[in-house]
């Protein structure tokens, strides 16, 4: 089941206004770690709502994911607006999709675009850099008008029936 457009569009204004977002992964252990991440998010009709961030594939975030293939990216501003999104979390290596989520960022508005150059000189097929690719399966929306209940929250759940693997197939990319 693909994320209704308008759903990730909303979802998609809130996370591009705000930039930064915290994301949690789980350790080995089973615990869970955050950090402070820069996703990308797109819609497609047919992929539906995918984000992506270019990050170093640290030690740690690369273990994480190999045990727990899950992140959870949580945006917030002091007006309370608040978007949430529990996702699959994969590794991508093709060098083509590397290169377009690297123009992606660099032609990107303000506050949003980020020219990865000054952090990555070697490129974006360097060993330095990693893409992570979100799907998710889980979205939430709120803002002051919830908190007060004046609005019910925006919500989406994929269906049951299709797990990460289904996601990737219609999203047109393997797993991994």
């Amino acid at each position: 089941m693909v994320v209704d457009k308008e759903i990730a569009e909303e979802f998609i204004a809130v996370a591009h206004r705000i930039v930064w977002c915290t994301v949690a992964t789980t350790d080995t252990k089973g615990r869970p770690r955050a950090r402070v991440l820069h996703p990308l998010w797109e819609y497609d009709e047919t992929a539906g709502l995918a984000g992506w961030i270019v990050t170093r594939p640290t030690p740690v975030k690369v273990a994480h994911l190999a045990r727990t293939p899950f992140a959870t990216c949580s945006y917030w501003d002091p007006a309370q607006d608040v978007a949430i999104a529990d996702c699959d979390a994969m590794w991508v290596a093709d060098g083509p999709s590397r290169a377009r989520i690297w123009a992606a960022y660099r032609d990107a508005p303000a506050p949003l675009g980020y020219d990865f150059w000054s952090v990555f000189p070697a490129g974006p097929d360097s060993d330095e850099v990693g893409l992570l690719r979100l799907a998710p399966y889980r979205l939430r929306i709120t803002g002051i008008e919830t908190l007060t209940g004046q609005r019910p929250p925006t919500s989406w759940r994929r269906s049951a029936k299709a797990g990460p693997k289904a996601a990737a197939r219609a999203a047109g990319r393997g797993v991994g």
